[in-house]
């Protein structure tokens, strides 16, 4: 599944389109003054949310797709920056955007450290480690001992950022562009990653642990930088959830958000750059889709008794991994090859009856 997908980091050509798609995102937030809607600012927190997932997904699949290390508990890196850049707004008055750096050395650490101990366990062993992981941490934020920082169960409030400078946008564009600046610049860096060296030994490790290490690659340390980096990643996600959302809770933060990563990446494409943008936003449009479905075949088919969303959600994910079970963009690269092989077929059969012809002339 991953290597059919891995194409995406490498394919010629792909830059242009990754341009085209990061442009119509620069301009999309400028439609809220062409077309003016009270909804606007709505759609533009989805838009946020569906980066953040995002660059939570990629977190993960940097890990599991190019690296074969699988986990199920990021959740617990995604908490992490969340309330380190909670805490150090709240209780230290850094401004939001210095937090991120903050966070990304606080995850890289918290990852790479998590990363040792998983250098024993292998496939299903780590799965479980990183499920206690997923487990343990919402808990560990309710105890009395750090409620102080925390907030405990209650959690902490912070206030959205105006836009800087005096510019006539909506605190929720703003945070859009500043969500979109990071995205492009993580995912940025991690195509760079994957077509360089590194890369190529995180893959090579994937593909084959043994042989990668009779290569000379140092499988121990390609493993647990990776899971620094994957921490990084999703905890820098984690900061800017809570800079959007304005309000983190433990319970925000509970399993549900560890294998709902899992679901994106799965859906999206495993392996894949652009399939982690399609996951993040399979996320949010679902979830929010699958309840108001629900109320329609409700009304639709006069219903005694609502019909459950996340039964909604299970359906459709069950569909989609039968009709696309590579994800959605490992589906539209075999769609695309499909297409491709019969336009090179009709233009064969078009080329025969000349061919003929021409040998005929010849005699």
């Amino acid at each position: 599944m991953a290597a059919s997908a891995t194409s995406w980091a490498t394919r010629r050509g792909i830059g242009w389109w990754a341009l085209a798609f990061w442009i119509f995102m620069l301009v999309l937030p400028l439609m809220g003054s062409a077309f003016p809607s009270e909804s606007f600012d709505y759609y533009m927190f989805m838009g946020q949310s569906m980066m953040v997932y995002a660059i939570a997904v990629l977190g993960l699949n940097l890990l599991t797709g190019f690296n074969g290390q699988i986990s199920l508990g990021h959740g617990a890196f995604f908490a992490l920056g969340a309330y380190t850049a909670a805490i150090l707004m709240i209780d230290f008055g850094w401004p939001y955007w210095a937090t991120i750096p903050v966070v990304a050395i606080v995850c890289f650490g918290a990852g790479f450290l998590f990363g040792f101990p998983a250098l024993k366990l292998e496939s299903h062993y780590l799965a479980l480690a990183t499920f206690t992981l997923a487990i343990a941490v919402p808990q560990l934020l309710k105890h009395k001992s750090i409620a102080g920082w925390t907030g405990g169960v209650s959690g902490l409030v912070l206030e959205k950022p105006d836009p800087p400078f005096g510019l006539p946008i909506s605190p929720d564009q703003f945070l859009f562009y500043f969500c979109l600046l990071m995205a492009m610049i993580l995912f940025w860096a991690a195509f760079n990653l994957l077509r360089g060296r590194s890369g190529r030994a995180m893959m090579a490790i994937r593909d084959h642990g043994m042989a990668a290490g009779t290569m000379g690659i140092d499988t121990s340390l390609y493993k647990t930088i990776t899971f620094g980096i994957s921490a990084l990643y999703t905890g820098i996600a984690g900061a800017l959830s809570a800079i959007t959302v304005a309000y983190v809770a433990p319970d925000s933060f509970a399993l549900p958000l560890s294998i709902a990563f899992l679901v994106g990446l799965v859906v999206g494409g495993i392996g894949s750059l652009p399939g982690c943008l399609i996951g993040g936003a399979f996320l949010v449009l679902v979830q929010n889709w699958s309840q108001s479905l629900s109320d329609v075949l409700k009304e639709t088919f006069s219903l005694q008794y609502d019909v459950p969303s996340w039964a909604i959600y299970g359906v459709l994910l069950l569909l989609l991994m039968y009709v696309m079970p590579t994800g959605i963009a490992g589906g539209v690269l075999r769609l695309r090859g499909a297409i491709a092989g019969r336009l090179r077929r009709v233009e064969t059969v078009r080329s025969k009856p000349l061919v003929l012809q021409s040998e005929g002339e010849k005699h």
